[in-house]
């Protein structure tokens, strides 16, 4: 990973399922040697050039797109349970949006360009793997794709999460991760909170990302990010 951060996208990050979610997407992330904070821009562009724009279900009002902010550090419940070793995450669950899905590792490249999990495949998350894994100390970073050319995907019904759902996500090392959703925001790529979303903490918590809000069609893009934030709350043996 290198430890000189790119120059960020002057537009910032994304949002939550509205339209259309193409391969040729990336995510643009600025990374400290130690990750305490990165930026993420999870854009959506239709490399056929054909505005192809399918629809997504509209976010509930409490993830409606977040007013712009400082940036604010964001308290989360305290952790119910010890950090876990490192270990590879092979299957994420979200019980109450249907979520049941394989993971593939995403990296990024040396110029801080990371690539999306594959559009070929709709119900395949991502894990950035030079952060935390899930249910080590700090903050493990999911994304992936609200939907693709041929329809939703994994992360279609994010937002439609709410705080105390859990979060299922089972590792290499035979143990299940559970986490608790603390909120679900949806912001817009100027006033995405790189700090809130990315910075280090002391406890094992999640963050997974999809694109979402209004989809742009001039653009073939979107303009916000859905946002969940999580903690760990307990372990067990798979």
């Amino acid at each position: 990973m290198s430890t000189q951060p790119p120059q960020r996208d002057p537009k910032g990050a994304d949002a939550p399922p509205p339209a259309r979610d193409s391969g040729t997407r990336v995510l643009r992330w600025a990374v400290a040697a130690t990750l305490v904070g990165a930026f993420l821009v999870f854009r959506s562009f239709d490399s056929s050039g054909a505005d192809t724009a399918v629809g997504a279900p509209t976010p509930p009002a409490a993830s409606a797109a977040s007013a712009p902010s400082a940036d604010p550090v964001v308290t989360m419940a305290p952790t119910t349970a010890p950090s876990l070793p490192r270990a590879t995450p092979t299957k994420i669950s979200i019980p109450s949006i249907g979520v049941n899905a394989p993971f593939t590792m995403l990296s990024m490249d040396a110029t801080g360009v990371l690539q999306p999990p594959p559009d070929t495949d709709r119900n395949l998350a991502g894990w950035y793997q030079g952060g935390a894994s899930p249910g080590e100390r700090g903050n493990a970073i999911v994304a992936g794709h609200v939907d693709t050319t041929s329809g939703p995907a994994v992360f279609y019904l994010l937002s439609y999460l709410k705080k105390g759902d859990p979060i299922d996500i089972t590792r290499a090392d035979g143990t299940v991760a559970t986490f608790t959703v603390d909120e679900v925001d949806t912001f817009a790529k100027g006033d995405f909170p790189d700090q809130r979303v990315y910075g280090d903490t002391p406890d094992a918590q999640l963050r997974i990302i999809t694109c979402g809000g209004v989809f742009d069609h001039k653009k073939r893009d979107y303009e916000s990010n859905v946002v969940v934030f999580a903690h760990l709350t307990s372990s067990r043996n798979a």
